[in-house]
């Protein structure tokens, strides 16, 4: 299946509610939640209320820190991505995404058995709920202590290891987009790729640097897309700016001008070379947020990725 979808980390003065409303104003036909804002409502009321939409959830987001880099105990973690799969699986969401945790005070070898015996352990339960783990690897300059799983080769390596379907990765193209590994890469990550995450960036990965709406960076998207789709890449890509920019151009225009993207490049997939997609004209037009009663949208630390 083939889709685009928004994140709720771009609308994230938005609670659930008025997300799936929005979002189905604007055309989309799938959300990736946010578990806190899920957890806001009850996952049944929050799956309901998105059927009601004819939406679908494209992924949960997200579990993992298995290396007790934010405090938590490994079973504490282990346990914590038990609630996320069985969240996912209510949703009826085919992707639960996982974020490896810090190195912290860990050897890499040592933190890779962590993140390995934690999938080991999680993956019946996910095979069970027919949910994808998938592990995102994050640029080291912008990882804040996320992921210790810091180059595209060493995360699709990890993956092929475990050698099991209920086990893929979840690829941020603002962390990776312009990587020199990408398009090699390409032909293995269409296989092992669940979902990929797009935003634009203007220079290097940085824990600081805003997630810009596409077409507000450099980052070569149209063209990385291209050659997975090329390659049989099949997943869903989600759309997550988050930052100033976004704030800046409102709520509902960073809605109309991703579904402008979509409806652009839903005419790239299975093309060997992309017509040279043009981005919305950011210049044009006025836009404000729907106002929320929501002042925070998480607990959960929010990082670049």
């Amino acid at each position: 299946m083939f889709e685009f979808a928004i994140s709720e980390m771009t609308t994230s003065r938005w609670d659930l509610p008025v997300e799936v409303e929005r979002y189905a104003v604007h055309g989309f036909e799938a959300i990736s939640v946010w578990r806190p804002k899920v957890s806001d409502l009850g996952a049944d009321t929050a799956a309901a209320l998105i059927a009601s939409h004819g939406m679908r959830v494209s992924s949960v987001r997200w579990a993992g820190g298995f290396t007790g880099g934010d405090g938590r105990s490994f079973e504490e973690s282990v346990a914590d991505a038990r609630e996320a799969i069985e969240m996912a699986e209510t949703l009826a969401a085919p992707v639960l995404v996982v974020h490896s945790g810090c190195r912290g005070g860990h050897t890499r070898s040592h933190a890779r058995r962590l993140l390995s015996q934690a999938v080991e352990l999680l993956i019946p339960q996910a095979a069970e709920a027919g949910v994808v783990l998938a592990v995102k690897p994050m640029h080291p300059a912008a990882a804040e202590g996320c992921s210790f799983v810091n180059r595209l080769s060493e995360a699709v390596e990890l993956v092929e290891g475990f050698n099991d379907p209920a086990v893929k990765l979840a690829v941020d193209l603002w962390h990776w987009a312009d990587d020199g590994e990408m398009l090699a890469l390409a032909p293995r990550m269409a296989e092992s790729v669940a979902v990929i995450h797009v935003a634009d960036r203007r220079g290097p990965p940085a824990a600081i640097a805003d997630r810009l709406p596409i077409g507000q960076g450099n980052l070569p998207l149209a063209e990385v897309l291209t050659s997975l789709w090329v390659h049989g890449f099949a997943g869903g890509v989600e759309f997550d700016p988050v930052g100033e920019s976004v704030e800046m151009l409102g709520y509902e225009g960073i809605l109309e001008a991703s579904r402008i993207v979509a409806a652009s490049w839903s005419q790239l997939r299975g093309s060997p070379a992309h017509p040279g997609i043009r981005p919305p004209h950011w210049a044009t037009g006025h836009f404000t947020a729907v106002p929320s009663r929501r002042s925070q949208a998480s607990s959960q630390i929010v990082s670049p990725g």
